[in-house]
């Protein structure tokens, strides 16, 4: 028998509900057999499949009952509650918003998340997101029960070379959720040095991660057969350029600036005769991108393809990937291109600083310079077939130090220590409460 510690001992030692839904491994404390429950939060339906089913595996192997707590509702065109649930993970809806501006919204997510710490025995907080960090950060500090708190930064916004606003606005945010912080953890290395100068909890430690979990099993480069025959799928030529980029539609993925320097190409002498850009994904940016492809007379270039669940065998067919994102915390779109042996043309930001090396496995701009990207286009158009299959064997080697192995063993560390602290905490209530007489 292992000895642990958790809220539920304290909820049924004072006589509160009995304990709810013995599905999870057990813990064991003072005879009483009972579980440790988790909340992942994030705002989000689509964010845990796509970034944290991993760590669900991994915390139930630990024993813990893990929740899902976000706006099931957003994004409004996906919906992975069965999917969700076929995993044993408890599904909860928060009215939380992805503006930190939109505060009626975000209070009764505050609300929610302290009736369902409270509700359903929450030992431990892992949140994602930045409102999705600011709810369970604030959750976390005035919950009488106090659970562990883990933050997960995808990217802080007063990131280097951020505008002014983001660094007077969300700097000061960020250092005092810090002190409700018993582990943070970031996903680059600038982020990892701006995390060790924040004040964290007591006994806080700040972790790095390779990032989310590279599945290079999935994510490999396929046979030259199979990539012909998914390219007549789309309808490209054998020796079409065809452009990809995966990510949601809006301001922050920068599609703009590819169609800009489309256009560039479109003025040149070779205009873009065989060039074909198509993007995966969806948001509210749509109708605004669909308008620059008519009035830049792209339409016959550019395909939105909308929202794909398996973009495999889109970045199969493709030449290159176009990841132009103002700002990322990593870029899991960028790393599954190269594991598939597919060049990145990215913009320089925190995250593809992680993997990038210009003329290594793709090419590097600035996000504003649509020049820039219209250069490293041309210049793939013009790579002969030898080039061009030496640089995807570089891609596909350069992906390899974000092996979802090397994720996995990062996040256990911190679950690891996590559940050390679930233990502590929860330990010394028990303990004071028998000294108490209540136990």
């Amino acid at each position: 028998m292992t000895s642990g510690f958790c809220p539920d001992v304290f909820f049924y030692a004072l006589d509160i509900p009995t304990l709810l839904g013995h599905t999870a491994k057990n813990c064991f404390l003072g005879g009483l057999v009972v579980e440790k429950h988790i909340l992942i939060l994030a705002t989000t339906n689509d964010f845990l499949l796509k970034f944290e089913g991993e760590n669900i595996a991994l915390l139930q192997e630990m024993g813990y009952q893990v929740h899902y707590g976000a706006n099931l509702r957003e994004p409004a065109y996906l919906s992975d509650g069965e999917r969700i649930r076929a995993k044993g993970v408890a599904l909860h809806h928060l009215d939380i918003a992805r503006s930190p501006y939109l505060l009626g919204e975000n209070r009764r997510a505050l609300e929610q998340v302290l009736e369902l710490v409270k509700q359903r025995n929450i030992c431990a907080i892992h949140c994602h997101t930045p409102v999705g960090g600011l709810v369970g950060r604030l959750a976390g500090r005035m919950s009488p029960l106090h659970p562990v708190v883990v933050y997960t930064a995808h990217g802080f916004h007063f990131y280097r070379g951020a505008p002014l606003y983001n660094r007077m606005a969300f700097y000061p945010v960020e250092w005092n959720l810090a002190r409700y912080t018993d582990l943070l953890v970031t996903i680059n290395q600038e982020d990892s040095r701006a995390a060790r100068r924040l004040p964290l909890k007591r006994g806080g430690e700040v972790f790095r991660l390779p990032g989310v979990g590279l599945d290079r099993r999935r994510f490999s480069p396929l046979p030259p057969g199979e990539r012909q025959a998914l390219r007549e799928s789309l309808g490209l030529a054998p020796d079409d350029l065809f452009l990809l980029s995966l990510g949601e539609l809006n301001l922050n993925k920068n599609h703009q600036v590819v169609l800009a320097a489309l256009s560039l190409l479109q003025k040149t002498p070779q205009g873009l005769a065989g060039v074909r850009y198509g993007i995966c994904g969806e948001g509210f940016a749509r109708p605004r991108l669909e308008r620059e492809i008519r009035e830049r007379g792209l339409s016959q270039v550019v395909t939105l393809y909308g929202y794909q669940r398996d973009v495999i065998p889109f970045l199969g067919c493709a030449d290159a990937t176009v990841f132009p994102s103002r700002r990322e915390g990593l870029g899991m779109a960028g790393l599954e291109s190269l594991a598939m042996g597919v060049p990145v043309i990215a913009a320089d930001n925190r995250g593809t600083r992680e993997y990038m090396a210009f003329g290594k496995n793709g090419l590097i701009y600035p996000w504003d310079d649509p020049a820039g990207f219209a250069r490293g286009i041309a210049l793939l158009r013009g790579m002969d077939p030898a080039r061009r299959g030496a640089l995807s064997r570089r891609c596909a080697a350069s992906a390899a130090p974000f092996d979802r192995e090397h994720a996995r063993a990062a996040m256990k560390e911190v679950y690891q220590e996590m559940d050390r602290k679930v233990r502590e905490r929860y330990g010394k209530i028990t303990q004071s409460r028998r000294i108490d007489g209540v136990l």
